[in-house]
């Protein structure tokens, strides 16, 4: 009975800390979008632009 127990308490664990490193993930590409795009273009890209 314990032993079922555990594994419960610890599968809501391990979905708990999956949960959060989703929303983590997700907040940190919403920042990502938020940067200036340019600073990812490279020179060539640049100098086409141009």
């Amino acid at each position: 009975m314990f032993k079922a127990l555990k594994r419960i308490v610890a599968l809501f664990a391990l979905l708990a800390v999956a949960v959060k490193g989703v929303f983590s993930f997700l907040s940190w590409v919403e920042k990502q979008d938020d940067l200036d795009a340019s600073i990812w273009i490279d020179e060539e890209e640049l100098e086409e632009v141009q």
